[in-house]
């Protein structure tokens, strides 16, 4: 049997690890958003110093880039916690199914989160293309899981959904959501 003390460090703290720190650091950006994403607060969030941030993860890059994909997992698992198991009946009913969930209130620190990346995106940073990129694929590849057992084209299926259900998103984002609402009822029926 093991006791706490066995695990302290010089300082007499129990030291955190990757996964722990990350956890922390994720739950402070989602607070926070990325502004606040300078290397002194999130080593605060996580319970160390700046300079063990780096000690654990390299650089501020490649911090960066394990956060987001680590933030990108946390959205993945919501969201199969969020949608029915199993394949839609039907694109329409994928689609519904999706932009509910999403739009919703719980996902809502992800998505302000979500903007933060894409506009860092569009600036050129290319940490936060390289996370976005992959968390667009990723959600891709989860939006053809559920699409329909008899789907002719479920690749393509899933990136209209996508689509779609991203652009609602922004559409709520700035206040528009009687678009996004019609586009996304006009969408379904046409199923």
């Amino acid at each position: 049997m093991t006791n706490q003390s066995d695990n302290l460090d010089v300082s007499g703290r129990v030291p955190l690890d990757r996964q722990a720190m990350l956890r922390a650091m994720a739950a402070h950006v989602l607070q926070h958003g990325l502004s606040d994403a300078s290397l002194r607060p999130l080593a605060k969030a996580a319970g160390t110093s700046d300079r063990m941030l780096i000690y654990h993860f390299g650089n501020k890059e490649a911090l960066m880039a394990e956060l987001l994909g680590y933030l990108a997992n946390a959205y993945s698992e919501a969201l199969d916690e969020a949608l029915p198991t199993g394949r839609a009946d039907s694109r329409g009913e994928c689609l519904y199914s999706i932009a509910a969930a999403t739009r919703g209130p719980q996902f809502a620190p992800y998505l302000a989160l979500w903007w933060q990346i894409v506009a860092e995106a569009s600036r050129g940073n290319e940490t936060y293309r390289t996370s976005a990129r992959e968390i667009m694929r990723r959600l891709l590849g989860w939006v053809e899981d559920f699409m329909p057992a008899g789907e002719a084209d479920p690749a393509g299926a899933a990136q209209h959904v996508l689509t779609l259900v991203e652009g609602a998103q922004m559409l709520d984002a700035v206040g528009c959501s009687d678009i996004a609402d019609a586009a996304l009822a006009r969408a379904i029926t046409a199923d």
